[in-house]
């Protein structure tokens, strides 16, 4: 064998070698999920379908209807409707002739399903996941990629009825969810607009001015007025006027002292919020929801597409968690508006479907929920087995597999080890690890007596239970699981 052939023989060898994933050859990568995702173990999915439950719970309570719309819109469904943050729209690469983008939020879609389906009245619910090319701070509950839970309701009705029960569902999933105490921050567009006019700011530059007041639950008040003088361009003297109004909170009462303010009363704008904002109130005493309500001239929301009442839920304090100190806001945990132009602009006749909704902040509530648990000694479970088929014999496999059949067909959340003979000790330790409340036990003698032994596994109890009661038997104990 020449040199030559020696050389490609073990020329050959090596590529095998790299072919059959010899360690030089093999490409070394980080395993990990994307920058602002997040897995779910199961312990994080059973707290997180806890909290889906509740919430559809509530906007099942309310009437709503599901609906669902795709993960991707066309690029110019989404583009300009929300204004600063649209530079966090993630764009996909053209796919053969469509330029789309990932969902920002679900509000868009559904003002687009509407229009394309000419529905003028509708009350639905949506639960899905949205994208936002953030910066994300996971610890906070931020992420890239997260769930939003919706609720809108859509049509022609007579002013804040609508708006007074999307607060109420609000009050209402906070408080069941027992996540501490909170506060529902409302203000109106048309609010705030008024204001702005009447401060001086001008109008090509209310929408800009609005997001940096939406700053003001991150920001202290000098860096806000700062980046309005130094970055947004405003006089010192208007943003010196727009401070004196977002200072002030209250209910009814301030609506009604701000219509009787001689600035704002100039505008014919905010005493139509106004006047709406005391009807508002008016209907939230109604739904027993006011001890929570604050009227909030500081609430701006950012996105553009708002046309009236603005709302936002904030923790205050998250019980038992001691990530915030008394009293201190944690972030907004739901929010929501108005926005009755949003499914004008995609109708071709531009008829408008007047829309108000609200939006959970779901991954926030996550966030919270997993804390508490973490600082709970309960533990969660991760199944909804009801019981164990175990035996305490050798040779019971079949007999075993025949009654969990039995129990699965009678619709009883049923498990048995994949072993021919386990140990008794074994299947009750699983039970024990697992929470499974009870353990259906066979042995030569209770098969000739036809019966079961059902152990209760925290009491360590026993008892025969005829194998014609036992289906009965499970479902009277596990009503509650």
């Amino acid at each position: 064998m020449t040199v030559s052939q020696i050389d490609e023989e073990v020329a050959k060898l090596l590529e095998l070698k790299v072919q059959l994933g010899g360690d030089e050859g093999r490409h070394q990568f980080t395993l990990k999920t994307a920058k602002g995702t997040r897995d779910y173990n199961p312990k994080q999915m059973a707290i997180r379908e806890k909290v889906f439950n509740t919430i559809i719970s509530c906007f099942k309570r309310h009437g709503a209807e599901n609906i669902d719309t795709p993960v991707f819109e066309l690029k110019e469904t989404l583009t300009g409707k929300y204004g600063e943050d649209s530079k966090l729209i993630y764009d996909l690469k053209d796919q053969g002739g469509e330029l789309l983008s990932l969902r920002y939020d679900l509000t868009v879609p559904f003002a687009r399903y509407l229009a394309m389906n000419k529905v003028t009245n509708i009350k639905r619910y949506h639960i899905a996941k949205v994208y936002r090319r953030d910066n994300p701070a996971m610890t906070r509950g931020r992420y890239r990629e997260f769930y939003q839970c919706d609720f809108d309701i859509a049509g022609q009705y007579d002013p804040m009825i609508p708006d007074a029960e999307c607060l109420k569902i609000v009050h209402e999933i906070l408080s069941e969810l027992e996540l501490g105490d909170f506060r529902i921050k409302v203000n109106d567009r048309r609010i705030l607009d008024g204001m702005f006019a009447v401060c001086g700011v001008p109008d090509d530059k209310f929408r800009t001015i609005c997001s940096t007041v939406d700053k003001l639950d991150k920001m202290s008040w000098e860096d806000v007025r700062s980046e309005m003088v130094k970055e947004k361009g405003l006089s010192e003297e208007a943003a010196d006027q727009i401070g004196q109004y977002v200072s002030l909170q209250g209910g009814m009462d301030l609506a009604e002292r701000l219509l009787q303010d001689a600035k704002m009363s100039q505008s014919k704008q905010a005493c139509a919020g106004l006047t709406d904002m005391k009807q508002l109130f008016s209907y939230l005493q109604l739904f027993q929801v006011t001890d929570k309500v604050v009227f909030d001239l500081s609430l701006a929301r950012g996105l553009d597409y708002y046309t009236g009442v603005i709302y936002e839920a904030i923790l205050t304090q998250t019980g038992p968690v001691p990530k915030a100190e008394e009293g201190v806001s944690v972030g907004s945990v739901a929010g929501g508006g108005r926005y009755d132009g949003l499914v004008g602009m995609f109708d071709p006749k531009g008829r408008k479907v007047p829309c108000v909704g609200v939006s959970i902040g779901i991954e926030r509530v996550f966030s919270i929920m997993e804390q508490k648990a973490e600082a709970s000694a309960e533990k969660v479970r991760t199944t909804e087995t009801q019981v164990m088929v175990a035996s305490a014999q050798k040779n019971l496999l079949e007999e075993r597999l025949r009654l969990t059949a039995e129990l699965w067909n009678a619709g009883i959340k049923a498990e048995v080890m994949y072993k021919k003979n386990p140990k008794l000790l074994s299947q009750l330790q699983h039970c024990e690890d697992s929470g499974i409340p009870l353990v259906a036990i066979l042995g030569e003698q209770e098969l000739k007596d036809g019966v079961v032994k059902l152990r209760t596994v925290h009491s360590r109890e026993e008892i025969d239970v005829s194998r014609a009661k036992l289906v009965e038997e499970i479902k009277r104990r596990t009503s509650d699981v």
